[in-house]
């Protein structure tokens, strides 16, 4: 069979058909037939029975399928229930025999329950540096006043630290970066009063997450510096490196050895820390005058959630949970009176100053002019040039002047296409005519975008974060990507350093005081 090309098929129409014999007619409909199998087979392929990566899979089918399979898990647990109750004996004295084994190793082997838990295991060996750190130069802290009395303390020479420990932190040179070792020096002083007071370093804000056997607490007692922690994120979140890339760079070329659970902390910690910083911009993003929103597919612990995105001229914040109307409220709350540019999303309708993205109509006009059905994809066009022509002259500034002006154009050919019968046509058509004071809004007043380009760029580097990571794994992890992300693009348009800044917020974080404010640079 010869394969059907698109002009092949826009001739087989109801007449062609019926001006066929018999004959003629089983020959044509078995092609057909061929060439449906054919686009069915490359319709059901997937990333399990293909060459084709996982990132291509629909999140919406691969949803429904975790949901049919846990529905299935569930009716083969209650039909082998008593199956189940029948091994719970033999379970307990497997791990009796575990237990047992365990104890006669002198605890160097863990049971099995123990051994599910990432990390060290209890009683496994430690490992260390093979060489010792040598500081490059040392910090004293001192105690300034008596904790008892807040008198003033005198510092003598003759004071020795109780305590110290390692940092290594990176330093902006002129021709590169360097990472160097600072031994910190903790000292204690005796007051007149007799108290002894030592200085302590400092301690921050905890992120607790439910089942975990250690939070995460930010303090200086640490060994990565600010400074490092914020180049490891860069690696991490902008540059898109995983851990065990991180570790290698580090070791090649800047000589540095840190252990993948170290990168892990450091990259939650600056993640973390930078949440505060979220919360003023949530504030000032109610005052802006126009903010575009868009939202992608993400992936938490495997969970189908959506990445949200709120960006300005100076302010973007992102945020991931449901597609739900009421996740607007983590972006959007009622003291916002300005304008939002979105897409079609049934989410954003209910918000009256708004203006639907010509380019999403745009996009699907075009792929209306390449259907096979010549009435459709003759109005595609159509209303593809009067979407194009709609922007092209009120960019200009002469839409007003003609005798037919183009809104009135537009509406015409939308309600030819209302009136066709091509589903794709049909839904366009109404979706402009539905929506159309918002499709419009930009004509009436002259400073709103067209499109929502800006929100859409915003994602481009999140989206290709996903198809390499495949998300996050906690609602930790998703707070601090989404903190990171803000940040780093709140600083990218305010013409601020974002590495200095989120290192300034780390440092801060760390003794528990709140960060200040992104300036805007000159």
């Amino acid at each position: 069979m010869n394969r059907l090309s698109k002009d092949d098929r826009s001739q087989m129409s109801r007449d062609y058909f019926q001006s066929l014999d018999k004959e003629k007619l089983v020959e044509v409909a078995g092609n057909l037939h061929a060439f449906a199998v054919e686009q069915l087979e490359r319709l059901e392929q997937n990333s399990n029975n293909s060459s084709r990566p996982p990132s291509s899979d629909s999140p919406f089918l691969k949803e429904a399928a975790e949901f049919d399979c846990g529905k299935t898990q569930t009716a083969n647990q209650h039909k082998h229930l008593t199956d189940t109750e029948d091994l719970e004996s033999e379970k307990v004295e497997e791990k009796q025999k575990q237990k047992s084994i365990a104890q006669g190793f002198g605890k160097r082997l863990p049971s099995a329950e123990l051994r599910l838990t990432p990390g060290k295991q209890p009683g496994a060996r430690g490992m260390w540096r093979t060489t010792p750190l040598v500081p490059k130069i040392t910090i004293p802290h001192y105690p300034e006043n008596c904790a008892a009395c807040n008198a003033e303390l005198t510092i003598t020479s003759d004071n020795k630290p109780y305590m110290g420990y390692y940092v290594l932190e990176l330093e902006k040179q002129e021709s590169g970066v360097e990472v160097i070792c600072q031994l910190h020096h903790y000292y204690s002083a005796t007051c007149e009063c007799g108290h002894h007071t030592k200085a302590l370093p400092g301690f921050g804000y905890v992120s607790v997450v439910s089942g975990r056997s250690k939070d995460l607490q930010l303090q200086e007692y640490g060994l990565v510096g600010p400074m490092l922690v914020s180049f490891i994120a860069s690696l991490a979140v902008r540059y898109r490196m995983s851990r065990p890339k991180i570790q290698e760079f580090l070791l090649e070329w800047v000589s540095v050895e840190l252990s993948i659970g170290t990168l892990d902390r450091c990259i939650r910690e600056a993640g973390i820390a930078c949440a505060p910083v979220v919360k003023q911009l949530l504030c000032e993003l109610q005052a802006a005058e126009v903010i575009h929103i868009d939202e992608t597919p993400w992936y938490e612990k495997g969970k189908l959630c959506w990445l949200w995105v709120a960006i300005t001229n100076t302010i973007a914040v992102y945020h991931i949970g449901s597609r739900r109307k009421e996740e607007l409220l983590h972006l959007i709350s009622s003291a916002f009176i300005g304008w939002l540019v979105t897409d079609g999303y049934g989410a954003y309708s209910s918000y009256e100053k708004r203006q639907h993205c010509l380019a999403h109509l745009i996009r699907k006009a075009i792929a209306l002019t390449q259907v096979v059905n010549k009435e459709a994809s003759d109005l595609g066009q159509w209303l593809l040039e009067e979407l194009r022509e709609l922007i092209q002259t009120l960019s200009s500034g002469d839409g007003d002047n003609s005798d037919d002006p183009v809104p009135g154009r537009l509406y015409r050919v939308c309600l030819l296409g209302r009136a066709a019968e091509h589903p794709k046509l049909k839904a366009l058509a109404q979706e402009i005519l539905r929506d159309w004071d918002a499709v419009v809004a930009f004509v009436y007043h002259p400073g709103l975008p067209p499109t929502n380009n800006e929100a859409e760029r915003a994602l481009r580097h999140a989206v290709i974060a996903r198809r390499i990571s495949y998300g996050t794994r906690t609602s930790e992890g998703s707070l601090a990507y989404c903190s990171l992300l803000s940040v780093i693009e709140t600083c990218r348009l305010r013409k601020v350093d974002p590495w200095y800044y989120i290192a300034q917020v780390i440092a801060l974080g760390r003794k528990g005081i709140l960060p200040p404010l992104i300036s805007v640079a000159l």
